[in-house]
Parts: structure tokens; C-alpha cells; sequence
């Protein structure tokens, strides 16, 4: 196949893109800024946890976020291993930006640092202490599950297919958040994680953007888009609200 206004027939007739030379340029370029945004934001993701590692209170705590800037690494590592099949210069992107860089702290949801680096808005703000990055990864968590469920539906098969690989861990990573959160409860400390609500919560909702209408058609055409941001959003508000509702945290948010 080789003429893109034949890629949504293509697909709607069961066909498969499975690897670099069934994919017309146009549904290139739009797949790599897709994988281009997961790879670097688990990058930036992993390193904004690396910092926070040493302030977790205990033995247990701090195991959790290791786990999570490990695997957030080997996330990014399997779809980066996508891109190089495309071309993509895998050996030199893992130092490519400086993944640890952050605006600072007051600066508004949604604005980028840089705007070659890739990674999801969220990824551009600081963490602040432990409780800080608790609430950060149960809020962003739910949007990751939300966004993942999307995109593990990729009419690009080996990314699809990378992606439901991914999925069950950054579910586990929000349950460790949410165990994390009770404990903190626990030691009365609820007026920081209310804070910290109010911080994380508008960066989060700022990650679901629709692109242009034409552009939105163009990648839904494609099986590269299904939900609306708008749809997205609301999954992930439920999803957020039903676990602070567990934590006994409604008010908070």
C-alpha cells in the first residue's frame, strides 16, 4: 500500500500495518510524534521520580518509586525500539534532552519548556517532597490508563501491541500511589495532599488536547485516535473522583 488516502479503506477492509514498509509517509510522521510523546514523557516521568526516590519515608515507600522509574525506563525503551525501525537513532535519543529539566514550580497548566522535547506538559512541572509525588502519580495514572486504553488500539500493530504490554504495570504503579495516599492519610497529612490536589489536578486536565478538527478526523480515520479529548477527560475525572472517594479525600478535590 503505498497511497495514503487508501490507508482508512485499508484498515476498514481488515488490513494490518505491521511494520515500517507498509506505512505510507503521512501516518509516519503523525506515528512517530505519537511514540515520540510516550517515549519522552516515561523518560521525564522516570527522572522526575529518580529525585523523589530518597524522600520516600521509608524502606517501602522509596522500593516503590524505584520500581517506578525502572519500569517507567523500560516503557520508553520498548517503544523506542519501535521508532529505530523507522530510523530513529535510538543509541543517541536517551541523553537527547535533558529529562529532568522542569519549569518553575507556579508556572500555568499546559505551557511547554521546550518545543522539541516531546513529553506531556504534565512532565514539566516540579515535584515537591513525597506526599507531592504521590498525589502526581495517582492524578496522572488515571490520565495514563485513559490514554493507554486509546492507544493500545493503534492500527500500528507492534505498537498496539507494546502498549497492552505496558498497560498492567502503570496500573500497578497508580495502586502504589493509592496505597501510598491512605498511609499518608493515616499520618494526618491531608492538608498537603489537598494541596497538592489542587496543584496536580489542573496540570493533568491540561494533557487532554484535541488537535486541529481536520487533523483529529485524519487520525481517527487512521485508527491512530478514538476517543475525543473530551471523552478521555471525563473517563479520567470518574476515575479520579471514584479514588479519592476511597481515600475519603471528595473534599479535597
Amino acid at each position: 500500500m503505498t497511497e495514503e488516502m487508501n490507508i482508512a479503506d485499508y484498515l476498514a477492509q481488515g488490513g494490518r500495518l505491521t511494520n515500517p514498509a507498509n506505512v505510507p509517509p503521512r501516518y509516519r510522521a503523525e506515528l512517530m510524534k505519537l511514540m515520540s510523546t510516550f517515549v519522552d514523557s516515561e523518560l521525564a516521568g522516570a527522572a522526575g521520580f529518580a529525585d523523589v526516590i530518597n524522600a520516600g519515608p521509608g524502606i517501602k515507600e522509596r522500593i516503590a518509586a524505584a520500581r517506578i522509574v525502572l519500569e517507567k525506563t523500560d516503557h520508553a525503551d520498548k517503544v523506542l525500539r519501535l521508532m529505530g525501525e523507522f530510523g530513529a537513532n535510538t543509541d543517541r535519543y536517551a541523553n537527547h534532552h535533558p529529562w529532568s529539566d522542569r519549569l518553575p514550580r507556579d508556572t500555568a497548566p499546559g505551557s511547554q519548556r521546550n518545543a522539541h522535547d516531546m513529553r506531556l506538559s504534565v512532565f514539566n512541572y516540579p515535584l515537591d517532597g513525597w506526599a507531592d509525588a504521590v498525589v502526581m502519580n495517582l492524578c496522572m495514572g488515571h490520565a495514563v490508563a485513559v490514554q493507554l486504553e486509546d492507544m493500545s488500539r493503534s492500527s500500528y500493530q507492534p505498537l498496539a501491541e507494546a502498549l497492552r504490554e505496558v498497560a498492567p504495570r502503570e496500573r500497578r504503579h497508580t495502586e502504589l500511589a493509592e496505597e501510598g495516599l491512605a498511609r499518608l492519610t493515616e499520618q494526618g497529612q491531608g492538608a498537603a495532599i489537598a494541596q497538592s490536589l489542587a496543584y496536580w489536578r489542573p496540570r493533568v486536565a491540561a494533557i487532554f488536547g484535541d488537535p486541529s478538527d481536520d487533523r483529529m478526523a485524519q487520525l481517527t480515520a487512521w485508527g491512530l485516535r478514538h476517543g475525543t479529548a473530551a471523552e478521555m477527560r471525563a473517563t479520567w475525572e470518574a476515575r479520579l473522583d471514584a479514588a479519592l472517594g476511597r481515600l475519603g479525600l471528595t473534599e479535597a478535590a
